[in-house]
């Protein structure tokens, strides 16, 4: 069964798309920008503040949908210059452990939704009690 899934806690879609589709046990986002979801600012100014907001996003979706960080399995990354990639690591590394972390893939692309500089997916699998 798919169920769409909205949290006001992450931005709502700029466009014809969903925050998240959950089918059975697999969620899959949508990519995530660095928006705001109280303010609708976009947060830019620092390429490690981007990615914090965008994580948080991705956080944000993921507790709505009753997982965690720990439950992705694969995320795609998109950015708009490879030599900000240590910094984006760098803070997207602190959201897993590395002990779980996801298979993923990192794409310079030669612009983003909004300007930004980067945008990441997530697949996340919730695990049935072991």
């Amino acid at each position: 069964m798919k169920t769409i899934l909205f949290t006001p806690n992450a931005p709502a879609p700029i466009g014809p798309y969903s925050q998240a589709v959950l089918i059975n046990d697999t969620l899959y986002t949508s990519g995530q920008i660095a928006i705001h979801p109280q303010t609708g600012a976009i947060e830019t100014q620092d390429i490690t503040i981007e990615t914090t907001r965008v994580m948080e996003n991705l956080k944000a979706i993921l507790e709505a949908a009753g997982m965690t960080f720990d439950n992705v399995v694969k995320c795609t990354i998109f950015i708009s210059n490879m030599n900000d990639f240590g910094k984006i690591n760098a803070v997207y590394g602190g959201y897993f452990k590395d002990e779980m972390a996801p298979a993923r893939e990192t794409v310079q692309v030669a612009r983003l939704p909004k300007d930004v500089n980067v945008e990441i997916s997530a697949i996340a699998v919730k695990e049935e009690n072991k």
